[in-house]
């Protein structure tokens, strides 16, 4: 199952920016069916580049595999990328039900390069793990 975040303040559109979300919703998918498996809500921060308020958005996403967000400044990008999390911006904002759905066939069908990897980096941990399983050695 793959994780992703949005960042919303009413669980039905992507409507914020990283650093200053009121929350984020939380799901799990796979290529069939997507579950919302977590909320996390933030008080209130004045936009002031504290960098103090990245922490507990940064520690929310724990599992995620991607977040998505109208925007997110370098410095939440550089450590959301070192703790395995892919930034997706958007435009403009988006529902949460169409992300999911393209964010399903995209699971199904591959070609998305950080989904890829992320299906790619699962199932090469599974494959190692019956290798252990079954008494393999080198």
């Amino acid at each position: 199952m793959l994780k992703v975040a949005f960042a919303t303040d009413n669980r039905v559109d992507v409507n914020q920016h990283f650093g200053s979300t009121r929350g984020f919703a939380i799901y799990a998918l796979d290529a069939e069916r997507s579950q919302l498996v977590g909320v996390s809500e933030f008080p209130e921060d004045a936009m002031d580049g504290n960098e103090d308020k990245l922490v507990a958005r940064i520690q929310a996403l724990a599992g995620c595999a991607a977040v998505y967000c109208l925007a997110a400044g370098a410095s939440a990008v550089r450590q959301l990328l070192a703790q395995g999390v892919q930034p997706l911006r958007l435009d403009t904002h988006r529902a949460i039900e169409s992300l999911l759905a393209e964010l399903g066939r995209a699971v199904r069908d591959g070609g998305v390069p950080w989904i890829d990897k992320v299906l790619r980096r699962d199932t090469d941990s599974g494959r190692f793990d019956r290798m252990a399983e079954e008494g393999w050695q080198e």
